[in-house]
């Protein structure tokens, strides 16, 4: 029990000082390249927190698990509801108008497909579904092609504010790719630890296998998405945490059940239901709750959170 609880607080330790690392890395590349830190955050981290996702999804595709459809759908629940929830009580979360007008009607247009993909097929994905996914990635990655250029053309007339210490990394891009690059890792690893350590302690205590899957281990793959969009939010890093929730459900969704179904078709459980209606119920409501003021306040994080306990409970009762 003891090296277990050695490994849960390096684990933490990992995230933390990995996700502090990563987040000026990623700032530092940003204002050297001319990119908005919104556009860093749907990217580079958004892309890189989602590798555990990536990961449990193939594989299990591969062995023609359902894991890997409810792997998808519950960390963008938990992105949504715990991350963007969690976010936003420690610091409001201001919106930009793209991500109000374009990032976050395109996340209820994938749920909406990808749920019409599940009902309609009787919770089949095929290969030609897994296609229809990919290609819907390919546009958005043409969006984000269009926003670097924007970006670039509107950093030349602004000028930002910085901190001593991203400046360095910006002299260095470098070193700002290693800090990058070695807090990802760092992260990555820290959340497996964390998953693996606290899956232990859970069952030293007689908790079940279901209650465990529905809390650590679907939390567990969105540790990084928690803890850099915590640390982005903590630094004021706004832009950064709201495009690293954004461009992770967006990449879940398309990239990794695209590529998961194009590698073997996926099968779903009808207990998934619960999971699709959530997802495409979530995306709503993230846009009703910052439609208004284009801000996500405190109570919209506390709702948000109180909606993802509902979600727990409705799991383990279900299970």
């Amino acid at each position: 029990m003891i090296w277990t609880l050695v490994l849960l607080g390096s684990g933490f330790l990992l995230l933390i000082k990995g996700a502090d690392y990563l987040i000026e890395g990623a700032v530092a590349i940003a204002k050297r390249f001319g990119l908005s830190e919104l556009f860093i955050g749907l990217t580079i981290v958004a892309f890189g927190t989602s590798a555990p996702e990536l990961a449990v999804s193939f594989q299990a595709a591969l062995k023609g698990s359902g894991i890997a459809i409810g792997n998808v759908l519950g960390s963008n629940i938990a992105n949504i509801a715990l991350i963007l929830g969690a976010a936003a009580l420690i610091s409001p979360l201001k919106v930009s108008n793209s991500t109000m007008y374009y990032e976050v009607p395109f996340i209820i247009i994938i749920s909406t497909a990808s749920g019409a993909m599940f009902f309609g097929r009787d919770f089949t994905l095929g290969r030609s579904d897994g296609i229809v996914l990919l290609s819907f990635f390919v546009i958005f990655m043409m969006y984000i092609f269009v926003m670097a250029r924007q970006d670039r053309a509107i950093s030349q007339a602004v000028q930002i504010q910085e901190k001593k210490d991203t400046m360095s990394l910006r002299k260095d891009i470098k070193l700002a790719w290693i800090a990058t690059v070695g807090g990802l890792a760092a992260v990555l690893v820290g959340g497996d630890l964390v998953v693996d350590a606290g899956s232990h302690i859970a069952r030293s205590f007689g908790v079940s296998d279901m209650l465990i899957g529905v809390t650590i281990v679907a939390i567990g793959t969105s540790l990084p998405e928690l803890v850099t969009s915590l640390v982005a939010g903590r630094k004021d890093k706004k832009d950064l945490a709201m495009g690293n929730v954004i461009g992770s459900n967006i990449f879940n969704t398309l990239f990794v059940l695209g590529a998961s179904t194009l590698a073997s078709p996926l099968k779903a459980d009808r207990q998934f239901t619960l999971d699709i209606a959530f997802n495409f119920g979530l995306s709503i409501a993230l846009f009703l709750l910052v439609m208004r003021k284009r801000v996500l306040s405190k109570f919209s994080g506390l709702l948000l959170i109180m909606l993802y306990t509902v979600y727990l409970v409705l799991n383990a009762i279900a299970g």
